[in-house]
């Protein structure tokens, strides 16, 4: 370990590690300099214990059993850009809501969430959360993302665009 005790860690992969009452052994805020957590199917209720992580911009969560309580996100993890949600128990599009605080979000997927059965799910979603390019790997026009825009570091012009506009 590092004597400052903050890790250089980029990357981090818990899929299928058991969580205890939501925490993740190990997994804290000395990952300052993360950018991709992946908690694939570790049985998460809620992301409430999640650790303060600035840098982190893509976050997978699918086939966990979140139902709400996203409101800690944009406190914990400011500049997260892509957030897979895939396979929770996300039943309404007000339980989505907290995600407008999250600016720099481009891409969102909720396959096999409840949410998406719901009538005019995608028109929805996309009107609750205009910061969104993509929505379960389709933008608003229902083009499908293409692997540049989908990965953390894929700037397209568009997205230099709107950076701008935003200082």
């Amino acid at each position: 370990m590092c004597s400052s005790r903050r890790m250089h860690v980029q990357e981090l992969v818990l899929d299928n590690c058991r969580s205890d009452e939501g925490k993740i052994e190990g997994l804290s805020g000395a990952f300052v300099n993360l950018e991709f957590l992946s908690l694939i199917n570790v049985g998460l209720t809620s992301v409430l214990n999640l650790p303060k992580l600035p840098k982190l911009k893509k976050l997978e969560l699918s086939d966990n059993r979140i139902s709400g309580g996203l409101d800690v996100l944009a406190e914990k993890l400011p500049n997260l850009t892509h957030l897979n949600l895939s396979g929770n128990k996300l039943k309404d599009i007000g339980t989505l809501e907290p995600l407008k605080i999250l600016h720099s979000l481009k891409s969102l997927d909720l396959f096999n969430c409840e949410v998406t059965n719901l009538n005019n799910y995608r028109e929805s979603v996309f009107k609750l959360l205009p910061q969104l390019t993509y929505l379960d790997g389709y933008d608003w026009e229902d083009k499908e993302a293409s692997d540049s825009d989908a990965e953390v570091d894929g700037v397209d012009e568009e997205d230099e665009e709107g950076e701008a506009e935003q200082f």
